[in-house]
């Protein structure tokens, strides 16, 4: 079975979305997030922005080849906002990503189908105003050599389509690389033959 070593996320926070429904407003965002601090900042930053709102409700999934996630209702019934809003993330099949719907609150009560659709609804829309990208899952390494093997290595880096993140250059030589994961065991053992170069996994 082939490895999967791909998965989509968002590049940039989305542009502001806005669904209405009987005087109420639900503005929907989508933020790219890389852990739990993210999170937290993005929604401290709305709940600034629109500090006369009456909800806050989000949901986010953080993680490439094993997932987690949370939804939370921000006070409205029991999953009638934060699981619709993450069933968009699930929807657009997409991780690292934090969507939030702030909702004023018009005056007439939707009933929970009504704020399910809502919620739905501009989390959906926020997620249609963003640039979804498909990444790779890379495997990085540390390799260890002399000067005087580099320009083997370098054949070797090019050849497999490997990336040079950092780089020390000098008598002893330090390469930070990354590579996707379904050829990083080739990369690995076409290394590790090479009796003069130590790599290890990062």
């Amino acid at each position: 079975m082939e490895q999967k070593d791909t998965y989509k996320t968002i590049i940039s926070p989305s542009k502001e979305a806005l669904f209405k429904d009987k005087n109420s407003k639900f503005y929907g965002y989508a933020f790219p997030v890389r852990n739990e601090d993210d999170v937290k900042l993005k929604i401290e930053k709305l709940k600034k922005q629109h500090h006369a709102a009456r909800h806050w409700c989000y949901a986010y999934q953080l993680g490439v080849e094993k997932t987690k996630y949370r939804a939370n209702d921000d006070g409205e019934p029991n999953n009638s906002a934060g699981m619709p809003i993450y069933g968009q993330i699930q929807s657009f099949n997409i991780t690292n990503t934090l969507i939030v719907v702030v909702r004023y609150f018009g005056g007439v009560k939707l009933g929970v189908g009504g704020l399910i659709n809502a919620y739905r609804t501009a989390a959906h829309m926020a997620l249609e105003n963003s640039q979804i990208l498909e990444k790779t899952i890379d495997i990085s390494f540390l390799l260890q050599f002399d000067y005087k093997n580099m320009s083997r290595i370098m054949r070797i880096i090019k050849d497999n389509d490997a990336n040079i993140d950092s780089q020390k250059l000098q008598i002893d030589c330090l390469l930070q690389i990354s590579i996707r994961k379904s050829n990083a065991l080739k990369l690995y053992q076409t290394i590790n033959k090479f009796h003069e170069v130590k790599i290890s996994y990062l």
